[in-house]
């Protein structure tokens, strides 16, 4: 019976016991063995509670068996914590990892407590956390070794909330390793928490830095949003150009410079591919302000016609757009088109005093004082500003202008959808990947990085693609981690066989291909049973067992298997062991079997 504990073997040291009783009138176990059995079977339905994301009964289990929480069973403490912080109750998993630090002595232990504390907490709660390190002995702390992931991780929050302060010494840090290591999510990294901060100085350089040493969709956003904010459209439009498609981000900034390039009084000089690109892709994404842009643009040339069918585009997509009503109303005036500026007169009645009182003042175009709003903000009725129509025309063709004039496009406009980009990060965090970009225009490791995120999101197909990209790296450590990741991404989909191809794509650790083996084979086995093929379900959970004691869930699995196969003795063998340990599906099952052998006594 010492043995079957030693073992694991609840389930068959509960039929023992019995046995024993049976054999031998008045014989009881000894009180030792039953206490510890009693735990280890607690420990086994907490790991396997929160394994099933199950982790109001963590706590409870947790709760009614304190003797689990101690520092021999680290993990045990590391799941309850989590289980506290996943129902609300942050501040009973802040606690649960401050008492590891505080009575726990193993450093390696200490240390994964800290990590994962940080995927979990907070920037605030961390620091109350991190008060808790040691010295380490040799002239630093004990969590040296992570101080540059961390710091990644609390200005990559900061990122995310802009009111939320990090402390200078990690900026530092973030600020150190990139200098150093050379990388550019790190440079992307302070560029975006300078950014939302408004600090367009360093935004600026942190940014280039990035686009210098890899030219990528977020750090070409991040540096667009910093020149337009900066009154300079025209070189945020040339850096997203190639990015605008992306994503939804990317191409909300491209067409915000877009509508602050037009607006530029007095107009630039543009090139004639230049604004055939603006017109294409404003056209396919009918995106108003700079349609209405376009607009004014046109009537600074002397195009009246072009104005107007801009302006006129502009309405077709938005008919409650005021400016664009406003310039197609100032533009039909000026073609002396009276029952055209009547017409617009009574559509806005009541609506625009500008437009009402148009003959009685003079037209009057967009202030460009201050760049249009960014991809985050509102779009406001434009102001008027001061200044007088120029009447004398630019030398441009009229055919410069009319590239992307007509109202054809099919592609709906969403202005909810506009948004500043959130950073990529390289921390596995969710929010750090809640945009959809092209994981093909990733480096290896980034993609590495967002594939994970996306799994921490729930989002394994995304995740595919990512890890899919990152096994473009050379062989190694990171081509195993996307070929591991990659399996795991096509399991929670429910492609089992993509996961099983997936774990051949490279060397895997023997723990890893164990791993993998054992859940392939588990999801083979749910699929089958499904499907109705029970004996294949059989061999698929034999197989298993060889590699990983089963859970309660597959013998409940297993032994509904034998019910359906008629294999009655062998049913009731698994669902009394199973019921032996005070599970709930194992008495169901001995419910089902009595009912299948004695169905006129179903009542």
């Amino acid at each position: 019976m010492w043995q079957l504990y030693s073992e694991g073997r609840y389930a068959e040291l509960h039929k023992a016991i019995t046995d024993r009783q049976a054999a031998e009138s008045g014989w009881q176990p000894p009180s030792d063995l039953l206490e510890r059995l009693e735990v280890a079977e607690a420990r086994t339905r907490l790991i396997n509670a929160s394994d099933l994301k199950q982790y109001a009964t963590v706590v409870e289990l947790g709760a009614s068996t304190p003797s689990l929480l101690t520092c021999s069973d680290i993990d045990i403490l590391w799941r309850v914590a989590e289980a506290f912080i996943r129902t609300d109750r942050a501040d009973r998993g802040q606690d649960t990892y401050a008492y590891i630090l505080k009575n726990c002595a193993n450093p390696q232990e200490r240390l994964a407590t800290v990590q994962k504390a940080a995927a979990l907490l907070p920037y605030q709660p961390m620091q109350d956390i991190l008060a808790l390190e040691k010295p380490d002995g040799n002239s630093g702390r004990e969590f040296d070794s992570i101080r540059t992931d961390l710091a990644r991780r609390f200005v990559a929050e900061g990122n995310d909330d802009p009111k939320l302060d990090i402390a200078p010494t990690y900026l530092a840090e973030v600020e150190r390793v990139a200098q150093s290591q050379g990388l550019a999510s790190d440079a992307v990294l302070l560029g975006w928490y300078y950014l939302r901060r408004q600090n367009y100085g360093d935004a600026e350089k942190w940014f280039r830095i990035a686009h210098d040493k890899g030219d990528s969709a977020a750090a070409s956003q991040g540096l667009a949003l910093v020149l337009i904010a900066d009154g300079k459209p025209q070189e945020a439009e040339d850096v997203m150009y190639k990015w605008r498609g992306v994503s939804k981000d990317a191409t909300a900034t491209y067409l915000a410079a877009t509508a602050n390039l037009m607006a530029l009084q007095p107009p630039v000089a543009l090139g004639e591919n230049v604004l055939s690109r603006i017109a294409t892709e404003v056209i396919a994404q009918k995106y108003v302000p700079t349609a209405q842009q376009f607009g004014w643009f046109a009537r600074s040339l002397n195009q009246p016609q072009t104005a107007l069918r801009w302006f006129e585009t502009a309405l077709n997509w938005k008919p409650d757009d005021e400016p664009s009503a406003y310039g197609l109303a100032v533009t039909r005036n000026q073609l002396n088109d009276r029952q055209g500026v009547a017409d617009i007169q009574r559509l806005w009645a009541g609506r625009s005093e500008r437009i009402a009182r148009l003959n009685e003042v003079k037209p009057q175009v967009p202030a460009s004082s201050a760049p249009l709003p960014l991809p985050n903000q509102a779009v406001p009725q434009t102001a008027a500003a001061s200044s007088q129509v120029p009447a004398t025309p630019r030398a441009r063709s009229e055919t410069s202008m009319t590239a992307g004039g007509g109202s054809s496009a099919q592609i709906e406009y969403g202005q909810s959808e506009r948004r500043t980009p959130p950073v990529r990060r390289n921390a596995r965090q969710p929010r750090g990947c809640s945009t959809t970009i092209n994981s093909q225009l990733l480096t290896p490791g980034d993609a590495l990085s967002r594939g994970w995120c996306l799994m921490d999101l729930n989002r394994p197909m995304e995740a595919i693609a990512a890890f899919e990209t990152a096994m473009n790296a050379p062989a190694g450590k990171m081509r195993e981690d996307a070929a591991y990741g990659q399996s795991l991404a096509y399991l929670r989909a429910g492609l089992t066989n993509n996961a099983a191809v997936a774990a051949t794509k490279a060397p895997l650790s023997h723990q890893r291909a164990a791993e993998l083996q054992v859940a392939i084979l588990a999801n083979r086995a749910l699929s089958a049973f499904t499907a109705k093929r029970y004996q294949e379900t059989l061999i698929y959970l034999d197989q298993r067992a060889q590699l990983q004691q089963e859970r309660l869930d597959l013998m409940v699995l297993r032994g509904y298997c034998y019910l359906n196969l008629k294999m009655y003795d062998d049913a009731e063998r698994i669902f009394t062991a199973v019921a032996a340990t005070g599970n709930k599906d194992g008495n169901r099952g001995l419910t089902d079997l009595r009912l299948a052998l004695h169905p006129d006594h179903s009542e």
